[in-house]
């Protein structure tokens, strides 16, 4: 196989390490597994998981694009599993179906969840603004905040806020400054300072802040931490045994793969691979911190769309777009996806830099996808090829 012009000499030397994928055999229904997994026959009405494609899909790794892929397809239709790439260039040693990663923006999911059961025990309603529930936040810039923002709107992004502060503009700032704190009251109470972008209810607009005031929202009502909350209501409930919260703590614990940012070499020619795995992401707080693994996001979503987690009258709200605003898509963590073959799944996205993830499921539950790929460019604004191929892969028809 070619090596990708650019491409590391301890990358191109891994490439030997190959693809670890499974067969399809018997499996129980709700057990995601562990390590590589099993594979279950496809119902009579369904179509099994395209083995070939997803063995093609990520085939090759590492290389420019990535240096790891894990990928769980499940659901009644069938159950695939499959590995590919390295735990780390240096080494090279075989990727690990049970590494831990940092899970991005799908901890937006376990968040909705969390507020989803408090307004169930009706200790939230969704129809209330936020402004009541946080008076102390919005005081400084009361005037600018005379429009309510209910919980609901920040639950589908349609708040109006402006982001808040962040450590830096572009990835040479933000790795400068990987090991300091920005807390999350700091980054609510600039954005508070700014006042609203719009009127809320208005548009929808993908911002980490509508999460970060949800958790302190969380933390407010109950009186507990939100990653107390989190794993009280949501991680152990759903048998997420290696997910965890680090909060301040820079560090992966237990097996993971290292994650890695391309950028340019000094004077051109080509790039090189930065390890961005040790960061302080205390800022994501409640949109974006969590660190878990694909079998968790998969016990996570099959429990959750199940009723098992949320209430089912206010699990609808994670199977509902606002009406009235134009080209609204987003419900309460998650996003509305129509499959090329017409299926809808509901689908919620993560990334940090060297990290890139997605849980996404039919309502049903026909078609469950979990992957985590360490992106070398995870941040950017274009699809990386490698979960590109995955997603094609898994929900042909």
């Amino acid at each position: 196989m070619p090596v990708r012009a650019g491409l590391p000499a301890a990358v191109a030397t891994a490439l030997t390490l190959g693809l670890t994928a499974t067969a399809t055999v018997p499996a129980l229904a709700d057990s995601p597994g562990t390590g590589t997994g099993t594979a279950a026959v496809a119902d009579a009405t369904g179509s099994r998981p395209d083995a070939k494609a997803l063995r093609a899909a990520i085939a090759g790794l590492p290389d420019a694009d990535a240096t790891a892929a894990l990928v769980r397809v499940g659901g009644k239709n069938g159950i695939w599993r499959g590995s590919s790439g390295v735990r780390d260039v240096v080494t090279g040693r075989k990727a690990d179906p049970d590494a831990r990663f940092r899970a991005g923006s799908t901890t937006k999911v376990v968040t909705a969840a969390v507020v989803l059961q408090l307004a169930a025990e009706g200790k939230v309603d969704l129809d209330a603004p936020v402004q009541r529930y946080l008076p102390d936040l919005f005081a400084p810039n009361a005037d600018a905040f005379r429009k309510p923002i209910s919980v609901r709107e920040l639950l589908n992004h349609s708040s109006g806020l402006q982001p808040g502060r962040s450590l830096g503009e572009n990835f040479a700032e933000l790795y400068a400054h990987r090991f300091d704190t920005l807390t999350p009251q700091e980054v609510a109470a600039s954005s508070v300072a700014k006042g609203p972008a719009r009127a809320p209810g208005t548009r929808q607009e993908y911002l980490n802040i509508n999460y970060t005031f949800l958790g302190l929202l969380i933390e407010k009502v109950t009186g507990r931490t939100y990653e107390s909350e989190a794993a009280r209501r949501a991680l152990r409930p759903a048998g997420m045994r290696h997910t965890s919260f680090p909060g301040t703590d820079p560090f992966i614990h237990g097996p993971h793969h290292r994650g890695y940012q391309a950028v340019p070499k000094p004077g051109g020619g080509g790039t090189r691979l930065v390890d961005v795995t040790d960061w302080n992401h205390r800022d994501r707080f409640a949109a974006g911190d969590m660190i878990s693994t694909t079998a968790d996001l998969e016990r996570l979503t099959i429990r959750l769309f199940s009723g098992r987690i949320v209430p089912k009258p206010q699990l609808r709200e994670m199977f509902t777009v606002p009406s009235g605003i134009e080209g609204a898509d987003m419900s309460a963590g998650f996003m509305r996806y129509r499959a090329p073959d017409g299926r809808v799944l509901w689908v919620k996205t993560g990334s940090r830099y060297g990290y890139t993830s997605i849980v996404a499921a039919t309502r049903n539950l026909d078609t469950v996808l979990v992957y985590s790929v360490n992106s070398t460019d995870a941040k950017s604004q274009n699809q990386s090829p490698v979960t590109k191929r995955i997603v094609e892969a898994a929900l042909k028809g």
